[in-house]
């Protein structure tokens, strides 16, 4: 970690507080605390504990040995630029309560930068909650392998950025720990391009790219309809078919004028009636539906749910599923669904495992377990699940903060399933690579615009781009 740390202390002597705990986190901090020492910086320690594990008291009394002032109490590290967070690490089971809450909450305050050890003090190791207070870290560097707390969305704003510094330790070490099928995995680069329809076949024609029908919108509601097809666009899908409400298809057929239209009676606050007679779900390689429709046209989304065809469902279409007893009702489809709903429309759907939402990758685990469906827990660090396994996606950004961004996700979703279906790449790889591929495109538009500027409609600008730059 010493070496981590150098970009943030070269070129000038800097003065370094350590929060050295009882336990072995506290002996790393103090093992950094003395080749800090050696190289030249000013280093005080604050070490207020009587008792101490063996080791870490050898490291403490080797550093009192050099003369590093060791105090008992915060105010010596008020004028240090820069706090290196020993107190604890993997596995505290209790509140910090007392003296060091308030020496916790002081440093907090202080607004230094903030490096901790493994895990911010104060961090439960799985849940990512905090023991009533916690250390709100510039940077975290976990140690060894990825704790669970690093991909729960509570525990972003105490980790600060995140770096796994690897230890070389041996896979059959980690086997006998984890299994030979851990059930939670990381999405990267390397994985998520394969469920990209990329190289395209030389021979390539729009149905062999496949065709994706979207049921979206509503007069209330029509951009939510746009968004969902301009994902699905950019996803580069051979065909798109768009059943929207009929005084709304104008507007589809402005903004879309590859994608057919199709225009639905409309019921009395202006969502589909009805689809068209002559509309044949099962003819389509995929179906997306849900944003926009309002919650009004339950037989519509009956109708989709009984279809063979494979589906996306999101947004209103959760919010009807959740009135038609959905564990039974996913569970009995013959054909692949994913659905992406959100903390509050997870909870509709499944309230009798929302008691969980805090451990995101515990709930999502359960409900596709339960639903034999893929769940993607939508939030800052999104999870799939799929047959009680989770991938986590381990980036993301606030500016996807905004209404619109998820149906954005639908649509593009929807339209590399209808294109992989076809290559029979399979459904966990492709919602995989879409939630990736979405997430890296709100990155790269904050890049560029702040995370302020970036509304759902220029998500979709940055969809293709961020391609560009992976080797594909």
């Amino acid at each position: 970690m010493v070496q981590q740390l150098q970009p943030y202390l070269s070129g000038s002597t800097a003065r370094v507080g350590i929060l050295a705990g009882p336990g072995h986190n506290g002996g790393d901090a103090l093992v950094i605390a003395r080749e800090l020492f050696f190289q030249g910086h000013e280093v005080v320690v604050y070490c207020p504990f009587s008792k101490r594990r063996t080791l870490t008291e050898e490291h403490l009394s080797y550093v009192k040995s050099l003369g590093i002032p060791v105090v008992d109490t915060a105010d010596a590290l008020k004028n240090c630029q820069i706090l290196i967070d020993g107190l604890f690490g993997f596995g505290l089971d209790r509140a910090i309560t007392g003296g060091l809450a308030t020496t916790i909450a002081q440093i907090n305050r202080w607004q230094k930068t903030v490096f901790s050890i493994d895990l911010p003090s104060g961090l439960q190791t799985d849940t990512g909650e905090a023991f009533g207070i916690a250390v709100r870290a510039t940077r975290t560097f976990c140690l060894g392998l990825w704790k669970l707390a690093f991909f729960q969305d509570q525990a972003l704003e105490f980790i600060g950025e995140s770096e796994l510094i690897d230890f070389d330790i041996p896979l059959g070490d980690i086997l006998a720990v984890v299994g030979e099928s851990p059930d939670l995995a990381r999405l990267t680069t390397q994985q998520v391009i394969k469920g990209l329809p990329l190289p395209r076949d030389p021979a390539s024609h729009k149905y062999k790219n496949g065709h994706l029908l979207i049921i979206a919108g509503s007069a209330r509601y029509a951009g939510a309809a746009i968004l969902t097809a301009l994902g699905a666009r950019a996803s580069g899908v051979g065909m798109l078919t768009l059943a929207v409400p009929e005084p709304i298809k104008f507007l589809l057929n402005g903004q879309l004028p590859e994608a057919l239209v199709i225009g639905c009676s409309t019921n009395s606050v202006g969502g589909i009636q009805a689809l068209p007679e002559d509309v044949d779900l099962d003819q389509y390689d995929a179906i997306a539906c849900g944003p926009g429709l309002t919650q009004t046209p339950m037989a519509i989304v009956e109708q989709v749910l009984k279809s063979t065809c494979p589906l996306v469902l999101d947004a209103d279409g959760l919010n009807i599923l959740a009135q038609l007893n959905p564990i039974a009702t996913l569970a009995q489809r013959s054909a692949p669904t994913v659905i992406t709903p959100h903390p509050g429309e997870f909870k509709r759907l499944f309230p009798e495992i929302s008691e969980d939402l805090n451990h995101r990758i515990l709930t999502t685990q359960k409900a596709s377990h339960l639903t034999s469906a893929i769940v993607v827990l939508k939030g800052a660090r999104t999870c799939v699940g799929s047959g009680g396994r989770v991938w986590v996606n381990p980036t993301g950004t606030p500016a996807l903060a905004r209404g619109g961004s998820g149906d954005v996700l639908t649509g593009l979703l929807g339209g590399l399933l209808a294109a992989n279906i076809l290559r029979n790449q399979s459904l966990e790889l492709t919602t995989q690579a879409a939630v990736w591929w979405h997430a890296q495109a709100g990155l790269q538009a904050a890049l560029e615009r702040t995370e302020l500027g970036v509304d759902a409609v220029i998500l979709t600008q940055y969809l293709n781009p961020v391609l560009m730059q992976i080797p594909i």
